[in-house]
């Protein structure tokens, strides 16, 4: 079955790739530092092996404060993001407060675990909320849930998890962080085939998010042997 899928993709007048289902296969991130927290991610959607978008914005708000970087199924992980946000305002409503990260955390792996079977969602939630600042949860496919000061995920991460051991520090500043995060996602997307386009960062503070993005002649130089 494999290689006929193989065969067809190779094959110029197939067109079983138009029905190949739409995948984030991707690079995200998220870290803490002193203050709040760094999101980032790549920008590239591949059906298949075929490139179907190369400017996705894979860091979905939640709320003024929350935001989720995802991968997986492109559609899997934008139908819980909406799921998750719904519930989330009527939450906000009835507590007359902004909703914590961690009820956003726990939001996301209560329907990531009890839809297992059916969705192929890797979910990062991170933000800022006045009880606990920033934080970061991780929510893999399957439907656990973990606290990290970092956390890396997608096809790419393979790639880099040595680099984020090496360089991470607790308590870094905001503008190490940024630096700290665009590495990571360049370093990912070079060796990646699932990963690239630009870099979308998102820095969250008690102030809200700062959005920005590297594109791709921006974006640090490495040795690319």
């Amino acid at each position: 079955m494999a290689a006929s899928i193989i065969n067809s993709y190779s094959d110029p007048s197939s067109t079983e790739w138009m029905n190949a289902p739409h995948s984030t296969g991707t690079s995200i991130m998220a870290c803490e530092f002193n203050g709040g927290v760094v999101i980032g991610a790549d920008s590239r959607t591949t059906t298949g092996v075929y490139i179907a978008n190369r400017v996705t914005d894979k860091l979905t708000k939640i709320t003024d404060n929350i935001y989720c970087c995802r991968s997986g199924s492109a559609a899997d992980t934008q139908a819980i993001a909406d799921i998750v946000t719904y519930h989330l305002n009527f939450h906000k409503m009835e507590l007359g407060e902004e909703p914590l990260v961690q009820t956003a955390a726990s939001i996301f792996r209560e329907l990531c675990y009890n839809y297992r079977d059916s969705l192929m969602a890797g979910i990062l939630v991170a933000g800022w909320d006045k009880r606990l600042g920033g934080q970061i949860y991780s929510i893999p496919i399957g439907g656990m849930v973990s606290r990290q000061a970092v956390s890396i995920g997608g096809s790419g991460s393979s790639y880099v998890y040595g680099y984020v051991d090496a360089n991470f520090k607790p308590n870094m500043s905001k503008e190490d962080a940024v630096k700290f995060v665009t590495n990571t996602l360049t370093l990912a997307m070079l060796r990646d085939g699932s990963s690239g386009g630009v870099v979308r960062l998102g820095v969250i503070t008690e102030a809200g998010v700062e959005r920005s993005v590297i594109l791709g002649d921006q974006l640090p130089k490495f040795y690319e042997g």
